[in-house]
This record gives structure tokens, sequence and C-alpha cells, in this order.
């Protein structure tokens, strides 16, 4: 819906997660029947569930885990992990920095190159392991870093920075030509992150396998605060979806939409499908648990620019293992934050969706008070919802 601003200015409404709410219908399925799975490229996923490519978030270690346990975990190959032989110091260094020093600790840490030697060997580490390997590069070592971490092994290729166009625009250096790099590795190529159905189709015009979809919603993301841009995390994942669905009409060509940030809870797992996602990407939440690099810690890629950062560090308490988070029991903890699979099946079933597809479909309303309605015990008590 367009609002006129002035004779001169218009905006359109751009709603997150907080602001809707799905329906159910007449229909519901047994949750053991719910088929979750994700295909990009080749490579299938059991989970349609992602780990961000934060150091927080995605070590070797983590990636193995969550692959073995269905998911994806997506490795910084920018990171601690390829600029040091053991990260370990480096990650101690920012997890114990005080909240006033921790931006200035971050930006110290990543100031040693990366190491093309460790950027093979993380590869070799998970690839042994017998788990899908995926890492990520920014656009400017798209064309260099990107390339050689297939040659060394890699399966999937991400392209990731605060904004992915297809085309960049500099009188300074040349931007990466994201259709030709597609046109060239032998890996499924994900890019992102856009908002938009323009730039979602370009990008899938030029060959990319998915796109990730999100500006600023990532818990230690500041981008939205720094330089004003980002959307509605449910806005900008239909416009996107809307985008792959015209393209395969077009083409016939199969591509994913992955929601990346901005989710905590099962609830905005479901909400992410609903609104057009084929898989989510999550960073905070893989911070919580013992696997996790980041030490009860989490920081964005772009905290540590050491010009202008658009992320935080923040703390995320450990709440157990990967196998709690994914799959439970979530016992004490009321507010959704475990057993992010369980409530998908859940979910899923209570709306008589068999398929992440026919999540989809589901009836979406937009409901600005569906998360306060009848709560006022719960948020005076901060318990359940009102943690």
């Amino acid at each position: 819906m367009e609002v006129r601003l002035s004779a001169y200015k218009s905006a359109h409404y751009s709603f997150g997660f907080d602001d809707v709410a799905l329906v159910p219908g007449s229909v519901t399925v047994d949750p053991r029947d719910v088929t979750l799975n994700l295909t990009i490229g080749p490579h299938r996923l059991e989970l349609p569930i992602l780990a961000s490519a934060m150091d927080s978030a995605v070590d070797p270690r983590m990636a193995i885990a969550l692959g073995k346990a269905g998911g994806l975990g997506v490795l910084n190959l920018q990171g601690l992990n390829t600029r040091y032989d053991d990260p370990s110091d480096a990650l101690r260094r920012i997890a114990q920095a005080d909240p006033g020093s921790s931006a200035r600790v971050i930006q110290e840490t990543y100031a040693p190159p990366v190491r093309d030697e460790l950027v093979a060997k993380r590869i070799q580490e998970i690839k042994e392991a017998g788990v899908i390997v995926a890492g990520s590069v920014t656009p400017a070592f798209g064309a260099t870093l990107g390339r050689k971490a297939v040659e060394y092994g890699l399966d999937i290729l991400v392209i990731q920075s605060t904004v992915t166009a297809i085309e960049h625009q500099s009188t300074y250096a040349p931007g990466l030509d994201v259709e030709e790099l597609c046109s060239s590795v032998a890996v499924p190529v994900i890019a992102g992150n856009c908002v938009s159905y323009d730039v979602a189709m370009s990008l899938l015009r030029a060959g990319v396998a998915g796109l990730l979809v999100g500006i600023g919603p990532g818990a230690a993301c500041t981008t939205r605060a720094v330089v004003g841009i980002g959307a509605g995390q449910i806005s900008a994942t239909a416009e996107c979806a809307a985008a792959r669905e015209d393209y395969f009409q077009e083409s016939g060509r199969e591509t994913v939409m992955i929601t990346d940030g901005g989710m905590s809870k099962g609830g905005d797992l479901m909400k992410a499908f609903a609104a057009g996602a084929d898989g989510v990407m999550l960073g905070s939440p893989f911070t919580r648990t013992t696997e996790s690099p980041g030490q009860g810690f989490h920081w964005g890629m772009a905290t540590g620019d050491g010009a202008l950062p658009r992320g935080t560090r923040v703390e995320t308490t450990l709440l157990g293992p990967l196998e709690r988070l994914l799959f439970g029991p979530a016992e004490e903890r009321t507010d959704g934050v475990l057993n992010l699979v369980g409530a998908l099946r859940n979910g899923m079933g209570l709306l008589g969706c068999h398929t992440i597809a026919d999540l989809q479909q589901a009836r979406m309303v937009i409901a600005p008070s569906f998360g306060s309605e009848g709560k006022a015990l719960q948020k005076a008590q901060r318990v359940g919802m009102g943690v």
C-alpha cells in the first residue's frame, strides 16, 4: 500500500515479524508427516536452516555439527579461521573485552591478512567430516578468493555484503561480474543481501542459485541506525519470493530464497516461510549453543570495519547444545527459542501443511497487537512471551 508523504514523495508499508500472524484453515497434519528439506543446486538438506557466516556462530566444528544434524553452516572465508592457525585466543580477546572497547578489539583482531592456505585447510576440515561445505566472501573477493575456495573443494559459494546489486558503479575499482562468476564456477552461488523484487530478479537472471534476503534485522547489525537502510523482513521476503516465482515462470529454473536475520523463535521461522522463504539463515540463535565459537557473544561481519562499523558485539547467553536448539527439549524455556525444528513441525501441522511449499501458501494477516494481546501478565512477570 502506497502512502503519500508529499506531492513529491511516497512510501510503502514494510512489515516485520511482529506485524503479522498466521491463520489456520480447516485441515491439520500430524507433525511427524511434515517434510522440511531444502535443495540448493545438487545439494539436499534435511533441514531448511543455515547458520550465518559470522565468526561468533560458525567455525569448522559448528559447520560439521550442523551439517550432520541436517542443516548447513556457512563459514566466513575472510574471518578469524582463515587469519589465524588457532583463532581461540582471538575469540577469547573479543569475548572478554569490556563493552566500551569491544569494537576496537574486534578491529584489531581482524587486522592480520586472510591466508589462502588456511582457507584450503578449513574447507578440507569440514569436507573430511562428510558434510556439505559452504563458505562466504564479500563481492570484492568473489572473483579471487571465491574462485580459489571452489578449487579447494567448496560445495556452495556465498557472495555476501550489506547490500548486493547486479551492478557496481565506480571510477576507482571494477565490481564483481555476478553473471560471469556464476557461469564459470562449477558450484551453486548464493548472493545477498537484497530486499526488493527488482534486485532479486536481476540477480536470479544473472544465474545465482539462491538469494539471501534481509538488510539490517540481525541481532548484532547496526546498518539501520548507521545508514538508515533496510526493510521489514516479511515484506522483503514476500517481494523477493515473488521474483523467484516470476523467474521460474520465465526460465523454468528453480532457485531458493533464504530469509537472513531477525529470527530467534520458532514463530519467526514459521512467518518467514509463510512469507515465501525456502530456507532461513540464523546467526544469534547458534551463538547460544555450547558448540558455537563466540563464547556467549555475537558480532556482525561489518563490526571490524575501522572507518564505519555497521555492527556491534552483543551478549547472547549460552542455552545448551546445538541438539537442544534444533530438536529440544525446551524444558523450562517457554518463549520459543529452543526446539526450533519441533516448532516448525508443530506449526506446519496446525496449519495443515505437509511441506515448506504448502506453508508458503498459508494465510497471513496484519496483526499489530499479535505479540501483546492478552499477554499483560507474561510481560509484567517477564515469562513466556514477556521475556
